[in-house]
């Protein structure tokens, strides 16, 4: 039986391990000494960089949100797409749909062709060509660099250009500031927007980050861009946020190098054949059961939907420890979890394999909050709510990736929902989370408030959108009859922001991190993915 542990320390989402820039007492022969040759060597730098990306083909996931203004809180959502693709550098910039319709035809993500928002068309190649400047003609011939000042971008230290083409009216030349490592001069994320709006296209401002992925090697992971008073058809006016991530440059490529590079320490087999019992019927249906696990998890690793197991798998896991501690639940196959990597709110089980999604992780507001969304989940592995066993033939997972989200399907009938919230409620009032459950109802009220004007961010891919557990709605409900709402409950944190989750009884350390998260997230557009999910 497991033991129960108490203290969750820190669940860190974060697509940047710390950056070292650390200057060296005497610079090598062959460092810049004058700006000009600083300008040499970042333009040649990223002239390098757009060879190198026809390499890959990392996931690419878009998320637009209109907006709508607001007379208390200013602007509020009022409708949203979403696109999820693979990019193709081969012959420019180009994106393929993973899917535009989901498991059991339900359809899920925008397709390029029917990509349409708010009477205008959006175009997600259109976002992706925002991870780069120029690629057609970024030199001095055709640009103007003014050196700015040195700054740091968390623990990079940078030198700062200001970029404008050196032509007026060319039209889709970048015009903004650049922020150069000065280590060995990469551009590591670059401000602004392309020049020259027309009549039947525009272009939108945006801001654009790198990662340090491997040594020398700096890859674009984040873009967020904005408007908010675009006119365009004489007399409408667009006013959204967008965030494009990108992630898994290096799939299925470094799993298997890591794997042959293991030190294996041979000892002798011993052969228990005349001693081994037969498995017993029930034996066998669990095994084969957890076959169709392994199969369907590796399969959405491999395609760069899940991410590599990792810290925040132990973090989730331990909420899951005390949950079956204080309930008394001994499992066989013992439960996991994992996280899918995209943005959208869903979580589903995968036999005894609890996903969550990056996105919902994002925003909960706290620990009782994600263990409300994983109390839910266990509930379903506690009433023997099984994996479709087809998946343990291995040729049933091997699908085309653009077939993804058409073949999979774990989402529960209304029946199985309806019992594993029942079931969930109860898991919670035994559990150490009991009495602290006042945001995870706030939480649901403000998913349900928010249902028609974000739809494409609540609902489920590949399995159930998240849950609706209405006792938890109702207590919020009743509480708000008994006087104002603690002004200490946040209902969500922003989507993408970084996020670390600390004990439950240090509720001091929690406020100054929710303060230092609404302080932080405008700043961390890069922080976005799990590490060791970007470049694997």
């Amino acid at each position: 039986m497991p033991t129960l542990s108490r203290n969750i320390l820190v669940l860190a989402l974060s697509a940047c391990a710390s950056f070292a820039a650390v200057a060296s007492p005497v610079p090598p022969a062959d460092q810049p000494r004058t700006v000009d040759q600083v300008i040499d060597r970042f333009v040649a730098n990223e002239q390098r960089l757009y060879g190198q990306m026809r390499n890959y083909s990392p996931l690419v996931e878009t998320y637009i949100q209109n907006l709508k203004p607001d007379k208390d809180l200013g602007s509020v959502p009022a409708g949203d797409k979403y696109f999820l693709g693979r990019a193709n550098f081969t012959k420019g910039v180009a994106l393929v749909p993973l899917n535009d319709t989901g498991s059991k035809g339900r359809k899920v993500v925008g397709s390029i062709g029917n990509f349409f928002s708010f009477a205008m068309q959006f175009l997600p190649d259109g976002f992706l060509q925002m991870i780069f400047i120029d690629t057609n003609g970024f030199d001095k011939q055709h640009y103007k660099f003014d050196y700015v000042r040195r700054e740091f971008l968390g623990e990079v230290r940078c030198l700062v250009f200001d970029v404008t083409p050196a032509e007026k009216g060319n039209k889709g030349r970048f015009v903004g500031r650049i922020w150069v490592e000065d280590q060995d001069y990469h551009i590591v994320r670059f401000n602004g927007g392309y020049g020259g709006n027309g009549h039947s296209s525009w272009y939108f401002h945006f801001d654009s980050w790198r990662t340090n992925v491997q040594p020398g090697l700096w890859l674009p992971t984040f873009v967020y861009s904005q408007e908010s008073d675009l006119h365009y058809a004489i007399s409408k006016k667009l006013d959204f946020k967008a965030q494009t991530r990108l992630w898994g440059y290096n799939l299925g490529n470094s799993a298997q190098e890591q794997e042959l590079s293991k030190i294996l320490v041979e000892t002798p087999v011993q052969d228990d054949t005349k001693t081994a019992n037969d498995l017993s019927p029930i034996q066998a249906q669990r095994s084969w059961d957890r076959q169709a696990e392994d199969n369907v998890t590796d399969r959405l690793e491999r395609i760069g939907l899940m991410a590599p197991k990792g810290e925040v798998d132990k973090v989730l896991e331990t909420v899951i420890n005390n949950l079956e501690v204080t309930n008394n639940i001994d499992l066989d196959p013992e439960v996991r979890c994992r996280v899918l990597m995209t943005s959208t709110l869903e979580s589903f089980t995968v036999g005894h394999t609890i996903v969550l999604s990056r996105g919902l992780i994002d925003v909960l507001p706290d620990e009782a909050s994600l263990a409300t969304m994983l109390a839910h989940e266990l509930s379903h592995v506690v009433l023997g709510h099984r994996v479709d066993s087809q998946y343990a033939f291995f040729d049933q997972i091997l699908v085309e990736d653009k077939d993804t989200f058409r073949h999979f399907g774990f989402s529960r009938t209304p029946e199985e929902e309806a019992q594993a919230n029942t079931k969930a409620i109860q898991l919670l009032n035994n559990s150490p989370y009991k009495g602290q459950l006042a945001n995870a109802g706030l939480f649901l009220q403000a998913l349900d408030s928010r249902q028609k004007e974000i739809p494409n961010l609540i609902s489920g891919h590949l399995g159930n959108r998240v849950p609706e557990i209405n006792d938890l709605k109702s207590t919020m409900a009743l509480d708000a009859t008994h006087g104002p709402q603690n002004p200490q409950k946040i209902a969500a944190l922003p989507l993408g922001g970084p996020v670390e989750r600390h004990t439950c009884d240090d509720q001091e350390q929690t406020n100054r991190h929710r303060r230092r998260t609404r302080e932080d997230a405008v700043r961390s557009y890069a922080l976005h993915a799990l590490s060791d999910a970007l470049w694997n």
